[in-house]
């Protein structure tokens, strides 16, 4: 295997590897945009993306020495995240209340369904994206969100490249079919 260039960011894992924090700082400056891109898509909830973008940054700071290089170092950051995020998510009923007093009605507010289309200025788009299926979102926000190529999509989510690519095309029929029903130009 070769070895990485100083500054890579497989150089760069290595020296967190090694213990490294400056280096750990330097992945994140370089990823954060993209993976909080990432993680807001899946979570639905800019909270939840930041606390899961934090959980993920310390568990590259863990595990750094995992990686092996035998993918980019971009692709198995994601894979963390994504990780991280399935955990975190995985069977949330909502917020943490232990030792929280509940209210006697529920709120009225909107819903992070809500929210988030209202991040994203409320357009038929996000709402269309929001309305897919966790595995049509997944790639979406890989491939439109964090802008990894097809290739690194099907890395990151254990997958073959053959059905990232009938995914997205799913995908992106479904979105076309939400804004052609509101009767909203592609």
């Amino acid at each position: 295997m070769a070895r990485p260039e100083a500054g890579s960011d497989e150089a760069l894992l290595r020296s967190v590897a090694a213990g490294d924090a400056s280096a750990l700082t330097r992945l994140y400056e370089r990823h954060a945009g993209a993976l909080f891109g990432y993680l807001y898509q899946l979570a639905g909830d800019r909270m939840a993306a930041e606390e899961i973008l934090q959980d993920t940054m310390l568990a590259v700071w863990r595990s750094a020495a995992a990686f092996e290089g035998r993918s980019k170092a971009t692709t198995w950051l994601f894979g963390v995240a994504r990780r991280q995020a399935h955990n975190r998510l995985r069977g949330r009923s909502g917020p943490e209340t232990i030792g929280v007093p509940l209210p006697d009605r529920p709120d009225q507010g909107a819903g992070p369904d809500e929210v988030a289309i209202a991040a994203a200025g409320g357009t038929p788009v996000a709402a269309a994206v929001g309305r897919l299926p966790d595995h049509h979102r997944d790639v979406i926000a890989l491939v439109f969100v964090a802008g990894l190529p097809l290739a690194d999509v099907a890395e990151v989510l254990a997958i073959p490249v053959g059905t990232v690519k009938s995914r997205l095309h799913h995908a992106r029929a479904a979105v076309a079919a939400a804004l052609t029903a509101q009767e909203v130009p592609e």
